[in-house]
């Protein structure tokens, strides 16, 4: 989703045999994809937006009821009274996913 030409290398990277991207961010410019990996390992890349999100939040709350465990992805937890930090990290591009908690 990040848009980052390293997000979606190492994606490609570490896909299964046949298995499918959807790609919701946009990268600042142009970038080189190694296709051959793509080709060789049957993997689908499919661009998304507008509506279509929708869908692919639904099968995002199927994986969670599914027992998905995101914890790896969360590289920052902040509450909003460090919004300042918080973007600072998010803005880094040297993490995963930022959580700005509104209650603590």
């Amino acid at each position: 989703m990040s848009g980052r030409p390293e997000a979606l290398r190492d994606m490609i990277a570490n896909m299964t045999h046949g298995g499918r991207i959807a790609m919701l961010g946009l990268p600042a410019e142009e970038f080189p994809v190694d296709w051959a990996r793509i080709v060789t390992s049957m993997i689908t890349i499919k661009g998304i937006y507008g509506r279509e999100m929708f869908e692919t939040w639904y099968a995002m709350s199927v994986l969670l009821e599914g027992g998905l465990d995101l914890a790896p992805v969360i590289t920052g937890r902040y509450g909003y009274a460090d919004f300042e930090a918080a973007f600072a990290d998010a803005a880094s591009g040297r993490g995963g996913k930022v959580i700005l908690d509104w209650t603590v």
